[in-house]
């Protein structure tokens, strides 16, 4: 017997999220309350996606869109594919910013598969599913389960942890109009880093986990990273020198992501001036994630 759907249409809305925040590479990551809204149902013959909001001009309106990537391997993985579905995507979330938004495209679309199929999946599948698309977990997992993760892969695939993050943190985000790419972000980065290094950033990893929780007085110093983003300075000057600005006054700042967003982890003083260049946005954390 083969997968059914259902015929009403499904909608889910999908999280920008935060990867790293300072020590925590590849491991730690914020859902923030930025939003994509994505909706489809099943058609006849064929995929299609209408975008509209950011990347609408640029993004595939076919098969090769992330979103129905997304959502063909999840139907894979239940075991059947519909003959057509029919996707819009209304996304808020910048491109190429690193806030997410592949991981949003890529969590979206399993999510919308999911909600299609009559057959389920467990939330521990769509986490590995939607980790084995975008190849880390540290953004697809806040943005499948909301709030603060903590993100690692396993023989069998990705797993992930959902923790609270105490009243205190109050993100700011600060998003250039130039774009960035994670593959050009992780070329900078050396194949070894010294042991000293490395102990360093294990304790403010630590550390952050315990003032994300429980002592956001903490965070400038549990932000402290010595992994990555000094090695990407060079080809992010402009993120490079407003997390030291911001750090400079108390701001516990760090590298969104693979960059160029710069994300504040706490108050940011009323009389600091970023420069034209940069749109500061007040977010809140995400506590729900891709919700269906």
């Amino acid at each position: 017997m083969g997968l059914s759907f259902v015929t009403e249409p499904v909608a889910v809305r999908t999280p920008a999220t935060s990867a790293n925040l300072g020590p925590g590479f590849d491991t730690l990551g914020l859902a923030l309350t930025l939003y994509d809204d994505l909706s489809a149902r099943v058609t006849g013959d064929r995929f299609t996606v209408a975008i509209s909001g950011e990347g609408a001009t640029e993004l595939p309106t076919d098969e090769t869109h992330l979103v129905v990537k997304a959502m063909l391997a999840t139907f894979d993985e239940l075991g059947g594919r519909p003959a057509g579905v029919a996707v819009e995507c209304v996304n808020r979330i910048p491109q190429a910013r690193g806030l997410g938004s592949s991981s949003a495209a890529i969590v979206g679309g399993v999510q919308l598969a999911r909600g299609l199929a009559e057959a389920k999946i467990s939330d521990e599948d769509a986490l590995r599913i939607a980790a084995r698309l975008e190849g880390h977990p540290d953004n697809v997992a806040p943005c499948l389960l909301g709030g603060f993760t903590i993100a690692w892969t396993e023989p069998d695939g990705a797993r992930a942890v959902r923790l609270a993050t105490a009243e205190g943190v109050r993100p700011t985000i600060f998003v250039p109009q130039e774009r960035g790419l994670t593959a050009t972000a992780r070329a900078a980065l050396p194949i070894s880093v010294p042991h000293a290094d490395a102990a360093f950033n294990t304790g403010r990893a630590a550390l952050l986990v315990h003032a994300l929780q429980h002592d956001p007085e903490l965070l400038f110093t549990a932000t402290e990273d010595r992994l990555h983003q000094g090695y990407r300075a060079e080809a992010m000057p402009g993120t490079s020198s407003l997390v030291a600005s911001l750090r400079s006054v108390g701001v516990p700042a760090v590298v969104s992501g693979a960059g160029p967003t710069v994300l504040a982890l706490g108050p940011v003083p009323a009389d600091f001036h970023p420069g034209e260049q940069w749109r500061a946005e007040m977010l809140g954390v995400d506590v729900d994630g891709a919700l269906a």
